[in-house]
């Protein structure tokens, strides 16, 4: 336990992990306190993602950055899945494709494109693996289409019924995975020379034993979820004092807050020239959301759900999915980046979240989607847009 009290003692980011039981109890003595515990589950959050960050370092650092990338993917991943599963539970099924929708446009475009800019502020040019990016970026492409086709069916053809995008749903959830399985047996198994990144100095730094960076990894995982999910309640109620939308909230406050651990991890390896650890992070996350995580809460919907959830999107989300889809795939085809291209795919993220936050109140008409959550139902009914589309 050694180097983990050493690492708290010395970085002074680690000192905010005070907070997480601050959160807690703040929590259990006044749950009410919305904006409270908003502030205090970010600051919580971040120290968590630090230490999330070390240890898959450490772990990536034995493993191969492929295979490290992945595992924070998935980590990361556990946390929106367990936030996706109480309001899954709950019937809220509007937050569940916001936070879907927003983790995927999040991981996508902010993450990577922070990525690049970091990394290339200190490093001229970084070179990373060319064959991971593109097989990442075709396995996302292909959940954008899958998600895709459900809203176009509905739109074009006014006879498909909501028992006919039911049957498509779980169809398309049975067949992304599959996809996922199969695209993970070709990159860490039959194939996976071709996938070994693009063979960068080793970094100098000390890393954790294996044992306490697993330890560590599934420890701050929890604590991650727990935190994750008192914020996601949270800050529904604190968009109120902060004058946000809920397509704001959902798909640019709550992706943001929900992924900062990946951030972490990616932000750093670009920093440390092991671009092939960011980006497998970012578009890893992204296609495991919408391969994976996606699909798994559709059939999921008929066991816990109040109602079965279908694949289908409102069409502002669907046409964000497939521009961050289509703008990944666009810079990563080199292999190559320097800080301006994370500038510009960042420009894609900043004209969404520009749009999301200036959406302008709706005159007639009542959305479809008109809450992110029960409790708040009718407020934000009455004081924002709604971006999810209208009867």
């Amino acid at each position: 336990m050694n180097p983990l009290l050493k690492e708290i003692q010395h970085n002074p980011l680690l000192w905010l992990l005070a907070f997480v039981p601050v959160l807690f109890v703040a929590q259990g003595i006044k749950p009410d306190a919305h904006t409270l515990l908003f502030v205090l589950s970010v600051l919580a959050i971040l120290p968590l993602a630090g230490l999330l960050s070390h240890a898959t370092e450490s772990v990536a650092a034995k493993t191969g950055d492929s295979v490290g990338g992945l595992l924070n993917a998935t980590l990361g991943n556990l946390t929106e899945l367990v936030i996706a599963l109480t309001a899954l539970h709950a019937g809220q099924y509007t937050l569940v494709k916001a936070s879907i929708a927003g983790a995927i446009v999040t991981n996508t475009l902010f993450m990577l494109g922070m990525s690049f800019l970091l990394g290339g502020l200190k490093h001229h040019v970084q070179e990373y693996d060319r064959g991971s990016a593109r097989l990442q970026a075709s396995l996302l492409f292909l959940a954008t289409i899958a998600i895709l086709i459900p809203s176009a069916v509905s739109v074009a053809d006014s006879a498909a019924g909501s028992e006919f995008t039911e049957k498509l749903s779980i169809g398309l959830s049975v067949l992304l995975i599959v996809a996922y399985g199969l695209g993970l047996l070709f990159s860490l198994r039959t194939h996976r020379e071709l996938f070994g990144g693009a063979g960068h100095a080793e970094s100098a730094e000390t890393h954790w034993p294996m044992g306490l960076a697993l330890a560590t990894l599934a420890g701050v995982t929890v604590l991650v979820a727990l935190v994750s999910e008192i914020f996601v309640e949270s800050v529904q109620h604190a968009a109120l004092t902060f004058g946000m939308t809920p397509a704001f909230v959902g798909f640019i406050v709550v992706a943001l807050v929900g992924g900062a651990a990946e951030m972490a991890s990616a932000f750093s390896g670009a920093r440390k020239n092991r671009l092939d650890l960011s980006v497998g992070i970012a578009l890893g996350s992204a296609s495991q959301i919408a391969l994976f995580v996606a699909p798994v809460l559709v059939l999921l919907s008929y066991v816990i759900g109040p109602e079965p959830m279908s694949l289908q999107f409102w069409p502002g989300a669907v046409v964000m999915m497939l521009i961050a889809t289509m703008t990944a795939s666009l810079v990563t085809n080199s292999g190559r980046s320097a800080w301006f291209g994370g500038v510009l795919v960042l420009m894609v993220y900043l004209i969404f979240a520009m749009t999301l936050y200036l959406l302008p109140p709706r005159t007639q008409g009542e959305s479809k989607h008109a809450s992110i959550t029960a409790t708040t139902q009718i407020e934000h009914r009455l004081r924002y847009p709604s971006f999810y589309g209208a009867d």
